[in-house]
């Protein structure tokens, strides 16, 4: 078996942890038996440097013609000044809008041994903690209609029946094989295109009897994931909550650097990617933490490329790592050693 990747490394710590992914997937592939070809390309500042624009034709064109898509991270100081729509992240919404993915997953987990690293007291952790949030990605007011008139500017929030279907069905059946329990979030209560999202998912609902549907207004469910987070399984929410809420949850787990997440449309292809930022203050030290770009990658062999096992096994690495005591400088208790980067990456190669 042979797949084409495609990697986007980005900008500032980007490449760096791209780098230990795609170490570990080579680890992967000899283990496991199948070939990967990776096609490095150019997104987000980088891309701006090099041909003015965030996400060149090019970089289009190799991503919707591979088997799946590994992005470090873009933006960073240097581009600032640019407008809106030539920051390095309009690259990040025009990638998603042009492979069409309207689906992003964001798991929130507590490893056993970086129960110490989260804010949260021992016994709201319990015997562990595995939330996974799925974020609608290509609608909302991210995407609707904005502007200013005179001294007031305006973003529009809004949703179609078939946009929130779509994502509705990713999560009841998400749902179905974790713990058969949704918690649909919206702000019902005020807005009217909540309204619309509530009505269509409890419209889909009764085609999934073993999914127990509930409800939650935004404000709650931001406060509920800090005062009893287990309570959750699987949250289904729009962009803009989406994109609130995951990183509240990732901050529950000790460190934005552990968490990964994949982005999906109708068919296999997806772009999978660390949902820390690029983080340029220790872009190029040799500090950041790999372990979201790695298990991003694992995702990736499992969801994209129909590689279960390996995907499997580079979890599995990634556990032994954390449980032979290896800390990157972001979980290290303070005052502690920790590893470089490729110190990490390494280490989870060899483990698998």
């Amino acid at each position: 078996m042979s797949f084409n990747i495609v990697t986007l490394p980005g900008d500032g710590v980007g490449p760096e942890v791209t780098q230990q992914a795609v170490i570990v997937l080579k680890a992967a592939a000899v283990k496991y038996g199948f070939e990967l070809k990776f096609t490095d390309a150019l997104i987000g500042g980088a891309a701006i440097d090099a041909t003015g624009v965030p996400l060149p034709d090019e970089t289009v064109a190799l991503c919707k013609a591979s088997d799946g898509v590994l992005l470090g991270a873009v933006g960073g100081p240097k581009w600032d000044a640019l407008p809106g729509d030539k920051k390095p992240e309009k690259g990040l919404l025009q990638i998603r809008a042009a492979l069409e993915l309207f689906a992003n997953l964001r798991p929130a987990i507590v490893h056993a041994p970086l129960r110490s690293a989260s804010p949260l007291k021992d016994e709201l952790l319990g015997d562990g903690l595995d939330i996974m949030i799925v974020r609608e990605l290509t609608g909302g007011i991210y995407f609707g209609d904005r502007g200013r008139e005179g001294n007031s500017a305006y973003d529009t929030e809004r949703y179609s029946i078939s946009e929130v279907t779509r994502i509705g069905r990713v999560a009841f059946e998400l749902a179905q094989k974790r713990g058969g329990r949704l918690c649909s979030v919206d702000k019902a209560n005020v807005l009217e295109s909540s309204r619309l999202w509530r009505e269509v998912i409890v419209g889909l609902s009764p085609e999934y009897p073993d999914v127990e549907l509930t409800h939650m207004y935004v404000d709650n469910a931001a406060m509920q994931l800090v005062r009893a987070p287990r309570q959750f399984d699987v949250i289904v929410t729009s962009n803009m909550f989406g994109d609130i809420l995951s990183d509240e949850a990732s901050q529950i787990t000790g460190s934005i650097g552990m968490l990964p997440s994949a982005s999906f449309g109708s068919g296999k292809l997806g772009l999978y990617e660390p949902i820390h930022g690029s983080a340029p203050d220790i872009a190029g030290r040799g500090v950041a933490n790999p372990i979201a770009a790695i298990l991003s990658a694992a995702l990736m062999l499992r969801y994209s490329l129909d590689l279960p096992d390996a995907a499997d096994g580079i979890e599995a690495a990634v556990a032994k790592a954390l449980e032979d005591g290896l800390r990157t400088a972001d979980i290290a208790q303070s005052g502690s050693a920790y590893v470089r980067t490729e110190d990490m990456g390494r280490a989870i190669a060899e483990a698998i």
